[in-house]
């Protein structure tokens, strides 16, 4: 088994696992969602006082959870265009689908390129994220 990647620029796992691991030239990333890494806070929620989402802004989101897989990448030596596969966790697919998906076209203009992806629409995350992605890397690919 190869190395687990701890990276320092991203948000603390919510449980017991590394950011990534590196198995060859592959890296697998752990689920990595929209929180501030110095806050803990997720962008764009605005919360009840006991704790539940009034609202949220899925672009807000999306655009933090894109720097937050950047800085797991960057810290296992990899690069925004090593990204090959990434599966895409909407808590609510008819509201957000469409702005998540225009904002994935600004990360990712060129189809040819861009990395392979599975979007799935479901009920939670174990945190109030509205957004969660899962990511495989290969390591100096010359795409």
């Amino acid at each position: 088994m190869s190395g687990a990647v701890h990276a320092e620029a991203a948000p603390r796992p919510v449980g017991v696992y590394p950011h990534a691991r590196r198995v060859g030239n592959l890296l697998f990333l752990s689920g990595i969602g929209p929180r501030d890494r110095h806050s803990n806070a997720i962008p764009g929620n605005e919360l009840y006082a006991d704790g539940r989402v009034r609202r949220y802004d899925i672009e807000a989101q999306t655009r933090a959870v894109f720097a937050n897989v950047r800085a797991v990448l960057e810290a296992s030596g990899a690069r925004w265009e090593d990204l090959v596969d990434v599966t895409v966790y909407l808590t609510d697919m008819l509201r957000d689908f469409r702005i998540y998906n225009a904002v994935w076209a600004e990360y990712f203009p060129d189809p040819e390129t861009a990395p392979c992806r599975t979007t799935v629409g479901i009920t939670a995350l174990p945190t109030p994220i509205a957004i969660e992605l899962k990511c495989t890397a290969v390591l100096g690919s010359d795409r």
